[in-house]
């Protein structure tokens, strides 16, 4: 795998310098391991990673949104749904009346040991934000690997079955998109109206929202970029489409990102060029020490790829920012 930390974290970047406002998000990477390998996946997730967050640090991860009484966590991977605990800390997090988000992508609702997921999601009322990069079998399969569209579309159908994306439900299903290469995603407004008549009309899903996101160069998609030659050019392309607009809803303002250790980010981009947040001595900072103190006003750690999250649109976990 080619490093593109080099690449992209510059003492001299051009970035705006910003700070953090009020933590509202704890954004959690569970562990890395995967069902699927995606070309698109910035944090190499696979089927042969073995790092998993501990039970300690689920302990911590609960105290800290009680400390601070974060209203969102927000559950990702890897696969979040493989981690052994991943059903006990929704039940715990639900009781606290916080909202939770499973970022679910789609194929392990039939994985083996993964039976009555969807029924448990519904139970729990849990937001589930769904990878489907695309309505098309040929360029989800290329993404993703071969099966995966056919798996992906079933697993929609489980979560409709139980409510997900139907009128009045209250139960939230949001799919995402990503491009297939090394360009910007299209209007999300555009995009989202196209998925639903695809979907709706092939298949017979519905879902709520579509959540457009920019592939950023890093790990295993600035690797690809990297070896066909085109990192410097998608570097460009997302500098020369750099909107100042879209500064105040980077999710890093009000999100922390932690990886399955404990150690805090100011998003999961800079968690996989390991750029944590870092303390007054120049140390990680942990889950512990977000229980000693709040790191609202804090500086952000910006670098090269933040430009991704600010061209055109505007990308975040929560899709387009304008």
């Amino acid at each position: 795998m080619l490093d593109t930390k080099p690449l992209l974290f510059r003492s001299n970047t051009d970035f705006p310098a910003i700070r953090r406002g009020k933590l509202d998000i704890l954004q959690v990477n569970l562990g890395y391991r995967c069902n699927l390998s995606c070309t698109h996946c910035h944090v190499n997730a696979g089927p042969t990673r073995t790092e998993m967050m501990t039970d300690e640090t689920l302990r911590d991860v609960l105290r800290v949104l009680d400390t601070h009484q974060v209203g969102t966590l927000d559950l990702t991977g890897g696969a979040p749904e493989l981690h052994p605990q991943f059903r006990a800390l929704v039940e715990t997090a639900r009781a606290m009346d916080i909202t939770v988000i499973d970022r679910c992508n789609l194929t392990i609702l039939d994985e083996p040991g993964q039976e009555g997921l969807a029924q448990f999601l519904a139970q729990h009322q849990v937001k589930v934000v769904a990878s489907l990069p695309c309505y098309s079998q040929k360029n989800v399969d290329a993404q993703r690997g071969k099966g995966v569209f056919e798996r992906s579309i079933a697993g929609l159908q489980q979560l409709n079955a139980v409510g997900y994306g139907m009128a009045d439900s209250g139960l939230t299903l949001d799919l995402v998109y990503n491009p297939g290469g090394a360009f910007l995603p299209p209007s999300q407004q555009k995009l989202e109206a196209d998925y639903k008549q695809r979907l709706l009309e092939d298949f017979g899903i519905h879902f709520n929202h579509l959540l457009t996101l920019t592939n950023m160069p890093i790990s295993r998609f600035g690797a690809v970029l990297l070896s066909k030659g085109l990192f410097d050019e998608y570097m460009q392309l997302l500098r020369e489409n750099y909107s100042a607009a879209n500064l105040d809803g980077v999710m890093c303002r009000n999100t922390v990102s932690v990886d399955w250790q404990g150690y805090l980010y100011d998003c999961d981009f800079n968690q996989m060029l390991n750029l944590p947040i870092e303390n007054s001595s120049g140390g990680r900072r942990t889950l512990a020490d977000l229980l000693q103190q709040s790191i609202a006003g804090h500086p952000i750690v910006v670098a090269d790829h933040c430009y991704g999250c600010t061209a055109g649109q505007g990308s975040s976990c929560g899709g387009a920012l304008s």
